[in-house]
């Protein structure tokens, strides 16, 4: 059952999360380097899930996930930041995959695409920012074609009542410095917007980071 959610993001917010990133794009793999020694192998598990040859990637960043595209796709990467663009479009360059990446300026809760116009959708730590992911997520639903995939890998709110209780606490200060959210309920949402979920599998950390794949229904 689809939750009800704005029908257009919230301009206000959106420029929010703009600002924020734009102002950590310089710096952003810096802060990033000792996480991704953990993400490293749980960014090249998903891709192998990936199929079809026409693949959207939502928050492309600074193309931390390029090095894993596999042969013979095309991908879109949108971001919503024109600074993680620039580094994405550099490291594109330097692994020379130029030719199979187009890079967009663009916002997952309003996609310029066509409806069913991608084979799966692939965003890595991303509707932990998005302001409305029910609304992102009814976007990847519309614009993956029926029985498309949906994969993602986040970091949720903590299934323990005491550590959940915690991150909603410290969730406003985490937004203000850095733009994510830590206390998402991001599988619930995947169910709101409509999307059928094939697996869920926890990585770590008491379930707070989980690998999911999930399906756009079939019409």
């Amino acid at each position: 059952m689809t939750s009800v959610s704005s029908s257009k993001p919230d301009p206000s917010a959106t420029a929010a999360t703009r600002r924020r990133y734009q102002r950590l794009s310089p710096f952003y793999d810096v802060m990033e380097r000792m996480s991704e020694r953990r993400h490293h192998p749980w960014r090249s598990k998903l891709w192998s899930l990936v199929s079809g040859s026409h693949i959207l990637e939502i928050g492309i960043g600074t193309g931390k996930n390029m090095q894993f595209y596999p042969a013979g796709i095309s991908i879109n990467g949108i971001d919503i930041t024109p600074g993680m663009l620039q580094r994405a479009q550099k490291r594109a360059v330097e692994l020379r995959l130029s030719s199979r990446v187009e890079l967009h300026l663009g916002d997952v809760q309003q996609l310029d695409f066509p409806n069913g116009k991608f084979d799966s959708a692939v965003a890595t730590f991303v509707f932990c920012s998005v302001s409305d992911p029910i609304l992102g997520l009814c976007e990847l639903k519309r614009v993956v074609k029926p029985g498309g995939r949906v994969l993602l890998l986040e970091h949720v709110r903590s299934p323990n009542p005491l550590l959940g209780a915690v991150m909603d606490f410290l969730n406003p200060l985490i937004v203000r410095m850095m733009g994510a959210n830590i206390n998402r309920r991001t599988v619930e949402n995947i169910h709101k917007a409509g999307l059928e979920i094939e697996q869920v599998e926890d990585l770590g950390a008491g379930g707070i980071f989980k690998l999911i794949v999930a399906r756009v229904p079939l019409k």
